[in-house]
């Protein structure tokens, strides 16, 4: 049987730009070249009650906009959780992000909530391709935290990162907790989250693509009081939410 999160098969996508970039035609193109289509209501709900959360407004069928929320917060969805609605929208020439579905996606994103997994760059062992945006989710159960191990690593590497790179995220989405850009080929340390969750965010330029990496996530039990001691300093290669740029 298909694990219910790849069967949600729905993903969030941006512009290569950025945030915001995307009328309703190229929402629905961005969706349609990667042998998908621009998520129905009832598809982003089925992905939301699985744990996919995302603070971003983006186009679904019909010219609907909304984004899911699985947990209220001051920052995104005004408090409520479900789906927060604009409607369906007029203007279809107003930019906002997409939200895609589609059960067979290269890989490329998506929500996971089992206890392990190992993701890999959409096409690996082959280079990944040009303009990739790829987000995953990983939601593990309360009082669990991820462990995040990169196995394999090798992105196009410039100074600060800007063309082709990894983010990791210490939470539901790519808006609070900040872990680290990386690229190159030097193997970034071992990562914990705080929490049950974190995303992976993946974006490649439209030009020199490298290897691409394998990365597996397994959980752990959280410390089962603050004093303790046993995890409160994490010993060796395993920094607690090191990145390229120091303890964030």
């Amino acid at each position: 049987s298909v694990p219910a999160e790849r069967a949600a098969g729905v993903y969030h996508r941006e512009a290569r730009s950025g945030k915001y970039r995307l009328t309703y035609a190229e929402a629905k193109a961005v969706c349609e070249y990667e042998g998908g289509h621009l998520a129905t209501y009832q598809q982003l709900e089925a992905a939301r009650k699985i744990g996919f959360h995302v603070c971003a407004a983006g186009w679904m069928a019909k010219g609907r906009v909304g984004y899911p929320i699985v947990k209220a917060g001051a920052n995104c969805g005004f408090g409520k959780t479900g789906i927060v609605d604009y409607g369906i929208r007029l203007n279809r020439s107003e930019r906002w992000d997409a939200y895609c579905y589609n059960p067979n996606g290269k890989e490329c994103g998506g929500v996971f909530t089992d206890s392990k997994h190992v993701f890999k760059s959409p096409g690996y062992p082959n280079e990944y391709e040009n303009e990739q945006i790829c987000y995953w989710h990983i939601r593990v159960k309360y009082g669990q935290r991820i462990h995040l191990q990169f196995l394999e690593f090798d992105v196009e590497d410039d100074t600060a990162c800007l063309a082709d790179f990894l983010e990791v995220y210490d939470s539901y989405d790519d808006i609070n907790g900040f872990v680290g850009r990386f690229c190159g080929d030097e193997l970034p340390d071992d990562i914990i989250s705080t929490g049950n969750v974190m995303t992976l965010k993946f974006l490649t330029d439209a030009s020199v693509t490298a290897g691409g990496f394998q990365i597996r996530y397994t959980t752990m039990d959280s410390p089962s009081k603050a004093g303790d001691g046993r995890n409160s300093t994490s010993q060796g290669k395993t920094n607690f939410l090191s990145g390229k740029f120091g303890i964030m």
